[in-house]
């Protein structure tokens, strides 16, 4: 068992690998010798997996595991998490705006007896309005009171890793797993740091699909605030044919049409249409959980010899952590 693993998912930043892998070894060696780098190559199209074949031949260190297609971010972290065997693993991203060089302050951190160290950015190179829905979204749609500028970076001991890779969730989010999980926990803030090399892969589509699913799919907030319309529209209802009643005991003079009527029905018919809508999506993500397909696919290895960690069955299928070895 290393005493150190880091766990990078690898997407979209080819030009960064390099002086990724550079920069970790400077910053873990003064640490330990003994860690290792797992990156998951989440099936880039800019040519990333012979980079890392590359790589891997110059340092025996370095696993990496490429997905048989894109599985997104998380699932690449998780997949990243099954694999690594240290006592203490870090995770970050690939490029390289979260320095390597605070790695060592996180693991100093652990040793004082936190099981998770997290990271805070301060000076966030992100547009003004991207910062706002960022925090909006987690603390209204996710109803999270964590730190809404918190990063991929951090730290966790194996015993987080293994009740990690126990949750069979398949709309997962690393950040917010780790919440749910709770065990002890400390942040150590940063400066933000720019991209080392190209653009980031979240377009405006990508990021409004996050929050899409983020709404619907992580949180059943959105159930709850249909039931509290219904309730509004119920009450405005019981408050309407209060009035009516009022005005035709004392005064009769309400003009006959079926102007608001017909409103009435419209609104309510609205209503109707997009709570069955809204429920419809939730029983469609609830028949892709149980269709229990693998959270990702590895196509490809370096370094098969090493075995996955037994918890990887959970991670796959979904399934209670077996005791036998990788299958």
């Amino acid at each position: 068992m290393p005493e150190l693993s880091v766990v990078i998912p690898v997407y979209g930043c080819v030009e960064c690998l390099v002086t990724l892998v550079a920069r970790l070894r400077a910053s873990i060696e003064p640490l330990t010798e003994d860690f290792e780098l797992i990156l998951v190559d989440d099936r880039s199209r800019d040519g990333a997996w012979d980079v890392l074949r590359r790589l891997a031949h110059d340092e025996p260190r370095l696993r990496a595991f490429r997905l048989s297609r894109n599985f997104g971010q998380h699932a690449a972290i998780t997949a990243g998490l099954a694999r690594a065997r240290g006592r203490w693993i870090v995770v970050m991203d690939c490029d390289l705006q979260e320095p390597p060089e605070l790695i060592p302050r996180l693991y100093a951190k652990a040793q004082e007896g936190y099981e998770i160290v997290r990271t805070s950015r301060r000076g966030r190179r992100h547009s003004p309005l991207r910062r706002w829905g960022s925090r909006a979204y987690r603390q209204v749609f996710l109803e999270s009171g964590g730190d809404a500028e918190y990063s991929t970076l951090s730290i966790i001991s194996r015993k987080v890793a293994d009740a990690f890779l126990t949750l069979g969730d398949r709309d997962r989010e690393y950040l917010l797993m780790l919440d749910w999980l709770g065990f002890s926990s400390a942040t150590v803030e940063f400066q933000h740091a720019d991209r080392h090399a190209g653009a980031s892969t979240y377009t405006v589509r990508r990021l409004l699909r996050v929050v899409f699913d983020g709404m619907f799919f992580r949180t059943t907030v959105l159930l709850r605030l249909i039931v509290g319309a219904g309730v509004l529209v119920a009450v405005a209802g019981i408050a309407l044919g209060a009035f009516y009643t009022y005005d035709k005991l004392v005064s009769d003079s309400s003009p006959p049409g079926y102007t608001s009527l017909a409103v009435l029905i419209l609104l309510l018919s609205a209503v109707i249409i997009i709570s069955l809508g809204v429920v419809g999506l939730y029983v469609g993500r609830i028949f892709e959980q149980v269709k229990n397909r693998p959270m990702f696919v590895v196509a490809e290895e370096i370094d098969p010899a090493m075995p996955a960690h037994p918890a990887v069955d959970a991670t796959v299928t979904g399934s209670p952590p077996q005791t036998s070895s990788r299958p």
